[in-house]
């Protein structure tokens, strides 16, 4: 299927490894142009240089933290009028709520919630001018089953998504599309090092830990990173102008539900 994305522009957070880098490498193989964010430098120019070694494709590159001022400021400043937006961040520290500072709020809400908010807020009118848009913004399955000790998460995005909510509707008239991608347990570093701080607290093997949770899904594995990319690719494409404001669910199955 041609997604119509040639020549097209995208700007994608946090992307020089896991499901933001799985997005960023779908879109560059239908012809988009892609700027990628990240703190770490070094990291991110050598994920840059794979991608475009795997795709062919132009790929740009914002170092910074995309939570802080002067991160967007670099990424807007090497996509200034993108036709797409992935928001994307590492999620909080699960803990319990007690102990919690205003501080670790903050964090959360600043990271999950205000970021993204902020990157819409400086790229949707530009997409209402040009007549296309389409921002995924990468949330988390805990706004559908909040987990317990993910307090922070559960609350920042699902903050997120009461705003989506509202503001998708608002713009998609305009060809401006805004959808909410949530993703269960995938195979990356992030749930690897989990794993690997679990097992050593439990005094297991890392790899034993891991098949445990794939296990527990449905779908009896976790998920695949290109799998999230192609959703999103296809959420950005020309054939996604009637999907409004949906949270869609990677997540194996693990959510039972009728509706």
């Amino acid at each position: 299927m041609d997604l119509g994305l040639q020549s097209r522009t995208a700007l994608v957070c946090a992307a020089s490894a896991g499901l933001g880098r799985a997005c960023a490498q779908a879109l560059a193989q239908e012809g988009v142009e892609v700027t990628i964010t990240g703190r770490n430098r070094e990291r991110l120019e050598a994920a840059a240089a794979e991608l475009r070694q795997i795709t062919g494709g132009r790929i740009r590159t914002a170092a910074g933290d995309i939570t802080t001022p002067e991160g967007r400021a670099a990424a807007l400043a090497a996509c200034p009028n993108p036709d797409i937006l992935v928001n994307n961040a590492g999620g909080p520290p699960p803990g319990d709520f007690r102990e919690f500072t205003d501080a670790d709020w903050q964090a959360a809400l600043n990271a999950n919630l205000l970021t993204p908010i902020a990157l819409i807020k400086a790229t949707v009118d530009g997409m209402i001018a040009r007549k296309f848009g389409r921002i995924v913004n990468i949330t988390s399955a805990a706004v559908k089953t909040p987990m317990a000790g993910l307090v922070l998460s559960n609350t920042a995005r699902t903050g997120l998504t009461g705003f989506v909510a509202g503001v998708a509707r608002e713009v998609a008239r305009h060809n401006v599309i805004i959808n909410n991608l949530l993703p269960g347990p995938f195979d990356t570093a992030r749930v690897r090092a989990a794993a690997l701080a679990e097992a050593k607290a439990k005094g297991k093997d890392v790899e034993e830990l891991v098949r445990e949770r794939a296990a527990r899904s449905p779908a009896g594995r976790l998920g695949r990173p290109e799998e999230l990319g192609a959703m999103c690719a296809y959420l950005c494409s020309v054939h996604a102008g009637y999907i409004v404001g949906q949270n869609i669910l990677l997540d194996g199955g693990a959510f039972n539900s009728t509706m």
